[in-house]
């Protein structure tokens, strides 16, 4: 299927009044920082906290009415968004998650009213059990990434971005699955050809990274981070996303669990926002060094669904453990 920007538009109308108008809101830091305009797209104000609602939204609403019910595979927070989309419809739901989910994020999808299953160490057990539940139960799988409806739900954010700052130079976009970033850059593309939009995902086990590089879906090994939300595949059989990222993003750039920490301080402690570590990939590679924003830049806070206890630990400088690694702490300072 190729999607176009009239899809993005029809989404728009479909999420409106429900998971749409996030605050974009200037980062003084940021902008002081870089010396160009730096803009936050606060999806962490979405209501179950986190941008992949607009997708879930869009994808349930496609359904045929007479649907058993919904099962998806998730890092947490499309789980989350396909949970309150199904509740919408009075429709079943069932998760299936790895592990390596935080249980903040297990919390919040059992909240909403959906079945939730733990299946082994990795996205791809946890898809396998989802394809399962399809054959047996007969339910509909919805892809965090891989879905026409889903990549279109997510792409509303790159329509109001553009719309609210036609003069965005860069965009920094989170990259997992790829939906994100292949539906905010068809988007921001359609409306701004010139506009420069990278990719950011953390340096270990970063699958669309490995998968454009190796120039085919590629599996991963998975390991505990900072930016949980940006773990799992992308799928062997990938349809859609990866070739969007391929032929939209301008970079795809990796950062470290280090830079992540910092950049996770410097968000809460300069503009009072508290962030899952996946949200911060953007300030992070531009804090580090490893993107340089030529004019007005923008970049998206996906989601707060965190685990408190461990932010509490990152805010007041404490080492963080993650699987067979040691993220060290340091005390914020601004000018570090």
């Amino acid at each position: 299927m190729q999607l176009t920007l009239a899809d993005i538009h029809a989404a728009a109308r479909v999420i409106r009044g429900v998971a749409d108008a996030t605050p974009l809101v200037p980062s003084p830091f940021m902008t002081a920082r870089t010396g160009a305009d730096f803009l936050l797209k606060l999806e962490n104000m979405q209501p179950i906290g986190a941008f992949k609602l607009r997708g879930a939204m869009n994808a349930v609403a496609a359904l045929d009415p007479d649907v058993a019910g919904v099962t998806c595979c998730s890092t947490g927070n499309h789980g989350r968004g396909v949970a309150f989309a199904a509740a919408q419809r009075g429709l079943r739901a069932v998760i299936c998650m790895s592990s390596l989910v935080p249980q903040a994020k297990v919390d919040g999808i059992k909240a909403l009213g959906a079945e939730v299953r733990i299946i082994g160490t990795s996205q791809d057990d946890a898809l396998a059990a989802c394809q399962q539940l399809v054959a047996k139960d007969g339910l509909v799988e919805i892809s965090p990434f891989d879905d026409p409806h889903v990549i279109a739900g997510q792409g509303t954010i790159g329509l109001e971005i553009m719309a609210a700052r036609p003069d965005v130079d860069t965009l920094l976009v989170p990259v997992s699955g790829g939906g994100l970033a292949s539906g905010v850059a068809l988007a921001a593309k359609a409306i701004k050809p010139g506009v420069r939009v990278i990719g950011i995902s953390m340096d270990r086990g970063a699958a669309m990274y490995a998968s454009l590089k190796a120039g085919k879906p590629v599996e991963v090994e998975e390991h505990a981070s900072l930016a949980d939300s940006l773990g799992g595949g992308i799928g062997l059989q990938n349809r859609l996303s990866m070739a969007m990222c391929r032929d939209l993003l301008d970079d795809l750039v990796l950062v470290s669990e280090e830079d992540v920490y910092h950049a996770m301080q410097a968000l809460y402690f300069e503009d009072r926002i508290v962030a899952e570590g996946a949200c911060v990939v953007g300030l992070a590679a531009v804090m580090s060094g490893k993107v340089t924003p030529e004019g007005p830049t923008a970049t998206t806070i996906t989601g707060r669904n965190l685990d408190m206890h461990m932010f509490t630990r990152i805010v007041t400088g404490q080492d963080i453990t993650l699987g067979d690694i040691t993220v060290p702490g340091r005390p914020y300072e601004a000018a570090s």
